[in-house]
């Protein structure tokens, strides 16, 4: 399994931690930090739980791709349920059906043991830029 991590600036700035990926599933984690993170509300920023989703489920779909396979995001539904504030916010991602061009694939995000946030997507599948 290629390494996925957070090796992007994207997601070190915003403090992503990998927890475990393999066979189509993964999960991440982030702690939320009110300086950091919150929205002018004094919640996190909606935005945080969105790209912890969306880096997770492209993890869980990475992890059976072949090397020469990418993917991208084509769209995500996300629902917030409840508020997240301070403290660890984690998130379990499985691929749900992975076609030849087209995976969907499920987000769960909890807090505290508390299901906050869920998300369904989408995502293209093709060839790296380097493969033949």
């Amino acid at each position: 399994m290629r390494p996925f991590g957070q090796e992007f600036e994207f997601a070190r700035a915003l403090g992503l931690q990998m927890v475990e990926r393999g066979d189509g599933r993964c999960t991440m984690a982030i702690d939320i930090e009110p300086q950091r993170h919150f929205s002018p509300q004094g919640a996190a920023h909606g935005g945080v739980a969105y790209s912890l989703a969306d880096t997770a489920m492209g993890g869980a779909l990475t992890s059976v791709l072949p090397d020469d396979q990418w993917c991208a995001t084509m769209e995500i539904k996300f629902n917030y349920h409840v508020r997240v504030g301070e403290g660890r916010l984690t998130c379990e991602a499985e691929v749900l059906h992975r076609g030849k061009r087209v995976a969907n694939i499920d987000a769960r995000l909890y807090q505290n043991g508390r299901l906050v946030s869920s998300a369904n997507g989408n995502f293209a599948i093709f060839a790296a830029p380097s493969a033949k």
